[in-house]
Parts: C-alpha cells; sequence; structure tokens
C-alpha cells in the first residue's frame, strides 16, 4: 500500500490549519454580521466557535482511531458503509477542490486591486504556481516559507489590535462595551443563529489538519490536539479582532444595514479612518498573500483526499502516486492545481464567480461535518460497541446536537448551490455504480 512520509510536527499541523483559516478570517464578514445582529458581533462568534467546538470533538475523536489521509472519507466508510464513506468523499471533493480555487481568485482579485496594473488572471496564474510548487516540494522543505506567512500575517493583526487598544484606551469608545457581546434593542436570537450560520464558515480549514494525519511523525493524539488548538486560537483572535472592531466602529448597525455597499469594505474602511491607513493597506495585503497559501493548504488537503481515494481504487489509482524523493502525492497535486486554475479562471469571468463557488464549499464542508459525527456514533457505538456514561456523551449525545446544530446552517444555503450540490452527488452515485470495489481500510481495521 502505497504511503506517505510521516515528516510533520506538532508545529508544522497548527501552522498549516491557521494558514488555511487565515487569522483575519472575519474581517470581510464583520460589517454584514454587525448589521444583521444589531451589533451582537462578539457574541455570534462566541457562539460559532462553541459549535465549531463540536466538530472539533468528533474530528479529534476519529483522527486518533482512524489515522486515514481521507478524513471524513475514510471515518464515514468505517463507521457507516464503504459506499457511504465514497459519496461523503465525493462531496468532500466540493470543498477541497473548490475551495483553493475561491481562496487564488481572492488573492488575484485583492492583489490586482492593490496594484491595477497587473491583470487579475495573472496574480491568480503566479499563485497557483507557486504555491503548487510549495507542495510539490513537500512540507518539510516549505515549512520555513510557510511559518514566515504565518508570522507575517499574524504580526500586521496584532499590530492592527495593539493600535485599536492604545486608540480605545486613549480616545474612548464608539459605541458601549457591552453591545458587541449583547446586541441593540432590535436584537433577536433568530438573527443571531442567522449570523453564526455565516460566521461558522470563517472556521473553514480546520478540519484539512485531519487530511494529513498519515504524515504525522508523532502520536496519534498529536492531530487530534493540533486541531483542537487551532480552533482555540482561531477563536480566540476572531473575538478579539472583532470586538475591537466594534468597539472602534463609526458606523452603527442601523447604518450598515441601511447601506449594504459599505457591509464588505467595513472593518478596513475602520483600521484606515480610526487606526491607520497603512495597517489598512498591510492588512488587506496580508490578506490577499494569505488566501494564496489558504489555498496553498486546501490543494494539499485535496490531494490527500484524492490520493487516498485512488489508493482504495475508488477513484483512479494513478492518483494514488507519491513521489520518491518527497513523499508526497505528486499526480494528486498536479490534478488538484490544474482543477483549482480552471475553476478560478471560469468564476473570473463571471459577475457572481466568487460567491458562487463560496457557497459549492459551503455545501461540500457542511455535508462533510454532519456525516463526521454521524460517523463518530456509527463508529464507537456500532463498530466498536462501547458502553457506559462517557460513550453516551461523546459518542451519542455531542455528536448529535453537532449535527442539529449544523442542519439549519447547510439548509439555508443559495438554493443553487443545492442544485450543484445535488447534481455532483447524482454524479458520484453513477460512479459508484461502475464501482464495485469493496477494498476499504483493511490494514486500518486490523
Amino acid at each position: 500500500m502505497q504511503q506517505l512520509n510521516k515528516t510533520m510536527r506538532f508545529r508544522d499541523l497548527v501552522i498549516l490549519g491557521l494558514l488555511f483559516i487565515g487569522p483575519a478570517a472575519p474581517v470581510g464578514l464583520y460589517g454584514i454580521l454587525d448589521a444583521s445582529t444589531d451589533g451582537a458581533v462578539v457574541l455570534v462568534y462566541i457562539v460559532a466557535t462553541l459549535v465549531m467546538a463540536l466538530t472539533a470533538c468528533s474530528y479529534a475523536r476519529m483522527v486518533k482511531a482512524l489515522p486515514h489521509a481521507g478524513a471524513v472519507y475514510a471515518y464515514c466508510s468505517a463507521g457507516i458503509h464503504p459506499n457511504a464513506g465514497f459519496l461523503v468523499g465525493w462531496l468532500l471533493l466540493l470543498d477541497y477542490m473548490f475551495i483553493p480555487a475561491v481562496a487564488y481568485l481572492f488573492s488575484g482579485i485583492s492583489l490586482n486591486a492593490l496594484i491595477p496594473e497587473i491583470p487579475v488572471w495573472i496574480w491568480t496564474f503566479l499563485a497557483v504556481v507557486v504555491t503548487t510548487c510549495l507542495n510539490l516540494i513537500g512540507f518539510k522543505k516549505s515549512a520555513k516559507i510557510t511559518l514566515i506567512i504565518l508570522i507575517l500575517e499574524i504580526t500586521v493583526l496584532a499590530c492592527v489590535l495593539i493600535a485599536g487598544i492604545w486608540i480605545l484606551a486613549t480616545t474612548g469608545i464608539k459605541r458601549d462595551w457591552l453591545q458587541p457581546l449583547i446586541g441593540g434593542d432590535l436584537f433577536t436570537w433568530r438573527n443571531l443563529f442567522s449570523g453564526v450560520s455565516v460566521a461558522v464558515l470563517s472556521f473553514l480549514g480546520f478540519d484539512a489538519i485531519a487530511a494529513f494525519a498519515e504524515e504525522n511523525s508523532g502520536k496519534p493524539s498529536l492531530v487530534s490536539k493540533a486541531i483542537i488548538c487551532c480552533l482555540i486560537l482561531a477563536g480566540g483572535l476572531f473575538v478579539l479582532q472583532i470586538y475591537i472592531g466594534a468597539l472602534l466602529s463609526p458606523y452603527t448597525p442601523e447604518y450598515l444595514n441601511n447601506h449594504p455597499e459599505l457591509q464588505g469594505k467595513a472593518y478596513y474602511t475602520i483600521v484606515n479612518d480610526e487606526i491607520s491607513i497603512y495597517l489598512g493597506w498591510a492588512l488587506g495585503l496580508m490578506k490577499a498573500i494569505g488566501a494564496s497559501f489558504a489555498a496553498m493548504v486546501g490543494q494539499a488537503a485535496a490531494s490527500r483526499l484524492l490520493f487516498s481515494m485512488g489508493r482504495d481504487k475508488r477513484l483512479p489509482s494513478i492518483l494514488a502516486k507519491v513521489g520518491k524523493k518527497t513523499g508526497v502525492p505528486t499526480t494528486a497535486i498536479v490534478f488538484a492545481a490544474t482543477f483549482n486554475l480552471c475553476i478560478a479562471a471560469i468564476a473570473a469571468n463571471s459577475v457572481r464567480g466568487l460567491p458562487t463557488l463560496v457557497s459549492f464549499v459551503d455545501i461540500g464542508a457542511l455535508t462533510a461535518f454532519i456525516m463526521l459525527h454521524v460517523s463518530v456514533i456509527g463508529y464507537f457505538k456500532f463498530v466498536k460497541g462501547h458502553n457506559g456514561v462517557a460513550s453516551l456523551i461523546f459518542d451519542i449525545i455531542l455528536p448529535v446536537i453537532g449535527i442539529l446544530v449544523l442542519l439549519p446552517v447547510l439548509l439555508n444555503i443559495d438554493n443553487d448551490a443545492k442544485i450543484v450540490g445535488l447534481l455532483w452527488l447524482i454524479v458520484g452515485g453513477v460512479m459508484l455504480l461502475f464501482n464495485r470495489h469493496q477494498r476499504f481500510l483493511t490494514d486500518w481495521k486490523k
């Protein structure tokens, strides 16, 4: 059986997770959430972090029991049925194959906005080429570069936060201290949970850590710890930056609600006008560059899923080819990169290309999260036969709560995305009819 090189340490896994999420992921959603929740934007991210903690807990349990590059594909195959695993893996490709395309296109658009002389397509192409080369040489050799990028992202964000705190301490707040936590007079719980359904999308990426489980050079528990650590760090950063932004904001939630054209750039405007235009420019630049490296991690995660399904003969076996020197799935990486570039090019020529791609990603990711919880129940209760109070809590109650929380989020996604998801699933079903192989995880079941 083809194997990947075990070169990743705990630090590497956390770096990849944070790169994929992006330390400043919520800045583009701040205005939208502030307007829709009557200012309770910090509470939104606190609740979203708790919601994603349920998913992180299920990932941590499954990755420790089944350290497999296929992640949810492997978990569902073992906990439910190999055919269910294939279909979930197929849907997960909507996430892992499309999210890098989203990030590459966002990077190209953002860099073009900063340097208009260079077209979007050139920036996008350069981002794909550079990050694909880094993936092909392997994380052991590219670790320093990824660490530098993450440090730069966190440094810029830290400068924004420190400067923001200084301004709050010296000039005072623009809105009540408690409003970001409890909202205003128009606050409703319905709007809060609607905001949470949007905010959870900021966390997409921490789950990719599970795809590198076979490359973990330490104990299996290190991957579980990396997933939990990544979520805690991201959640803390998200809450802090949103709280400071809300207290500095010259816009009321009512004003943003009446001016939707300002919502997407509200946080950048706050940084530019209330802190420093130079920090605003630096934040925009690091978001643009960071998106390319988030795409790199997404591309790597997609290649591991393709590799795993190819190794199990569920997809063409050529995808399971591993480089002799690098120990990475070279064919799968090149295929994922080509796919990313094509999808980004198509979306770039569409008026709603970027938001449409985002909705496709959401379908794949949220479906995978829900089926992850189902696989926990199936694997630990029915395959392993766990019993007792601890099993009731971790194998039944928490996964069921996770499912119930995520279902409304999935149902509220754009209808066009649901149609695409259904068509994608039908294609997977047709492939399943012509692929009757049942060679799944034989080595893992021993």
